[in-house]
């Protein structure tokens, strides 16, 4: 009992110290408040009908992670920016939970401030998106970005495969969550791995590659396309991505400069990939992409045009001699 009671309190001061200190990170005074209990696991409230304060467990859906919050981009807003100034009385009032809250265009859109991220053009082109089409309004930016922890990896990430898989944990969020997933539909969540039967190895494609290489209608102006297909619309040729002037230049590849942003020097334009030989599943290549029979290997070009000139030169020599010798 006393070790159940000794747990229960460090889960409530283990959540209190990360509402203060949130491992290092500031979080704005403002805010303080409200993650009393919204980074906790349970919270306080006093009950009218037995005129006594009692405990509740917190609805782990409106649990924050402090630590992420404060690495987010939005990590200076106060709480009120987004929700309803109403949510400053506790208890809240449940009727808020009815009222819409601001997107991100409401901030974004039209703001020169942000222009040269184009949240105009990124709204224009998701209206174009299947999520649009069947859900409208409803499907809002935060059904993919978490107001509290987004974070803009494709901008600012050096390493190609954190760029993938925190994109990718985006869709499988919702795709590979049932809860998630019955928020916007009805039908049975999709089995991932049946759906993408065609694709030869599934898990490294999955692990090198964003969802949206293949899925959205790429758009040369933003960072990342927004313009999600239909699955029977999504890119199935393998020569889209593996050849000389890849898809992925054009995607995943935007900016080459991301081999400037590390410190290292080390190339992030790591090659996908390896798909087909156990030996270049984690192996990085240089700018060239690995195709059975279309990728380069600069060192077998200079052998095989050794081989070629000198086999050309031994065959001009003996026909020259055999000239000579008539």
């Amino acid at each position: 009992m006393r070790f159940f009671a000794c747990t229960i309190f460090l889960v409530y001061f283990t959540g209190f110290v990360g509402v203060l200190n949130s491992n290092g990170q500031n979080i704005p005074e403002q805010n303080q408040a409200c993650l009393k209990c919204h980074a906790s696991q349970a919270h306080t409230i006093y009950n009218d009908w037995t005129e006594q304060e009692e405990k509740r467990l917190m609805n782990p859906f409106y649990i924050l992670d402090t630590v992420q919050l404060a690495i987010g981009v939005h990590q200076a807003f106060s709480c009120i920016d987004c929700h309803s100034m109403d949510y400053e009385t506790y208890p809240h009032d449940g009727q808020l939970k009815l009222e819409p809250m601001m997107t991100c265009i409401d901030c974004h859109g039209g703001d020169p401030t942000y222009e040269d991220w184009q949240f105009d053009k990124i709204e224009e082109e998701y209206q174009k998106s299947v999520h649009y089409e069947l859900h409208g309004d409803q499907f809002s930016c935060s059904k993919c970005h978490s107001q509290h922890y987004y974070r803009a990896t494709a901008r600012t990430s050096s390493d190609i495969r954190e760029i993938v898989e925190y994109s990718n944990n985006m869709c499988l969020s919702c795709h590979d969550n049932m809860t998630r997933y019955q928020l916007v539909s009805a039908d049975e969540k999709p089995q991932l791995v049946d759906i993408h039967n065609w694709l030869p190895n599934q898990e490294l494609h999955f692990r090198r590659v964003r969802c949206i290489e293949c899925h959205t209608q790429v758009q040369d102006s933003l960072m990342v396309s927004h313009n999600v297909l239909r699955k029977e619309h999504a890119t199935k040729n393998c020569v889209e991505c593996h050849s000389a002037n890849s898809m992925l230049q054009a995607s995943l590849y935007k900016y080459q400069n991301l081999r400037s942003r590390t410190e290292t020097g080390e190339n992030s334009q790591k090659s996908i990939l390896g798909l087909f030989t156990a030996k270049n599943t984690e192996e990085e290549f240089s700018n060239e992409y690995y195709v059975i029979g279309a990728s380069r290997v600069p060192y077998l070009n200079t052998i095989f045009a050794i081989v070629f000139f000198a086999i050309l030169g031994g065959i001009a020599v003996h026909t020259i001699l055999r000239i000579i010798k008539k």
